[in-house]
């Protein structure tokens, strides 16, 4: 017993990486345990050492060495039970710090089950989660598919590490960039914001610290390859390279791009912009749905409204209609966004909760159901319930 067990904590040491002394530690407070309990006396001052070089086994109580044919059979299976537990522990500990190193980059796995919405990944090692609210609305999957993630936190559990994938968040896509554009990885040209309605549309803006380097011809690659690659792996989602510019009126004409702007008007006490455009470049402008300037708004930080050029604001004179996309259309074709914070329940905590699971629109909300919002940390079954009559209301 003696020789093999040192032969298998030197194994354990060389081929898991498991240190030798933190076993034989772990064995002898074991040992400890087990000797209390044959006592009868738990509460006896036991204490157990291991003999590094022999593998020998010296019980001692009340300073007495005790030598039991019992202490002997209960040795083996006791080395054997903390060796596994220990090797189990050490693995978990080993991959939680693995991955919690790689968190904010890309991983892939395989589809292995699905629980409830979310997708468990296969990594090889051990399994990812790649929740329902971090999935993009429009993609489906089928068990056996090769799937690749951005890999949003790691969290330590009794089970194990968790760790916690998405497809859905603006990293994702930047993480892309920084993989197929060399010079994003180099640090030549660099993205400046994202915006990302996942699954629909992506603006991405980027800025080239070398002039002789065309920031956007770097990001779109030969012939679009690059761009195309990044399309591809987000399965048609529409992606616009905006090219940055620290004057504010260049960069909001680029964020909106192609449409034609014949004025910009600036109010920086309260970040706000107003877009005025040909009438014929109004919808290209605000996009379908509204997409297109909602985009540019975030992607610039700014609050922006869009009008055409022989278009007066004015009060609105009849109750507008609620657009299944969270915009409101005045009678005098005025579009005016319907906030998340305008919902009940919904305060700057609960939007940003709301925005990092995924669901950045009333649209996204509303066809939710009471129990997928109080999934989320941090709301609550009364909040869930204010939050979608709101929404559906």
């Amino acid at each position: 017993m003696n020789e093999e067990l040192l032969t298998v904590l030197e194994h354990m040491e060389r081929e898991k990486g498991i240190d030798k002394e933190y076993l034989f530690k772990a064995i002898e407070s074991a040992l400890a345990s087990a000797a209390k309990k044959i006592m009868g006396n738990k509460e006896a001052d036991v204490v157990v050492t291991i003999d590094r070089n022999t593998g020998q086994i010296k019980i001692v109580s009340e300073g007495k060495e005790i030598n039991s044919e019992e202490f002997g059979r209960i040795a083996a299976q006791t080395a054997k039970q903390v060796i596994v537990q220990k090797i189990r522990e050490a693995e978990r500990d080993i991959i939680f710090e693995d991955y919690q190193k790689r968190v904010g980059t890309i991983t892939s796995g395989s589809v292995h089950r699905f629980e409830k919405g979310d997708i468990i990944l296969d990594l090889g090692k051990t399994e990812a989660v790649l929740p329902k609210s971090q999935q993009c609305p429009r993609e489906r999957y089928k068990q056996g598919d090769r799937i690749r993630a951005y890999i949003l936190e790691v969290n330590k559990t009794s089970h194990g590490p968790q760790i916690v994938l998405s497809r859905s968040d603006s990293a994702f896509v930047k993480k892309l960039f920084e993989i197929e554009v060399p010079e994003i990885t180099e640090g030549i040209v660099e993205v400046k914001s994202i915006s990302r309605e996942a699954g629909e549309r992506t603006k991405l803006a980027v800025w080239s610290k070398d002039e002789k380097v065309d920031a956007v011809g770097a990001c779109v690659g030969m012939r679009g390859s690059r761009v195309k690659d990044i399309v591809r792996e987000l399965q048609g989602e529409r992606v616009d390279i905006v090219r940055w510019s620290d004057d504010l009126k260049e960069y909001v004409k680029a964020s909106l791009g192609p449409t034609e702007i014949s004025e910009i008007k600036v109010d920086k006490a309260n970040k706000k912009i107003e877009v005025i455009v040909p009438n014929d470049q109004l919808s290209i402008g605000i996009g379908r749905h509204g997409q297109n300037i909602r985009l540019a708004s975030r992607l610039i930080g700014w609050d922006m409204d869009i009008r055409g050029k022989e278009e007066k604001p004015k009060v609105a004179e009849e109750k507008p209609e609620v657009l299944a996309n969270s915009i409101q259309l005045t009678p005098d074709k005025e579009l005016i966004e319907v906030k998340l914070t305008d919902l009940d329940g919904v305060g700057p905590k609960v939007e940003k909760i709301l925005i990092k699971a995924g669901y950045d629109t009333v649209d996204k909300i509303k066809n939710l159901s009471v129990e997928e919002l109080t999934k989320l940390e941090g709301l609550g079954l009364k909040t869930a319930e204010k939050i979608l009559k709101s929404a559906k209301g």
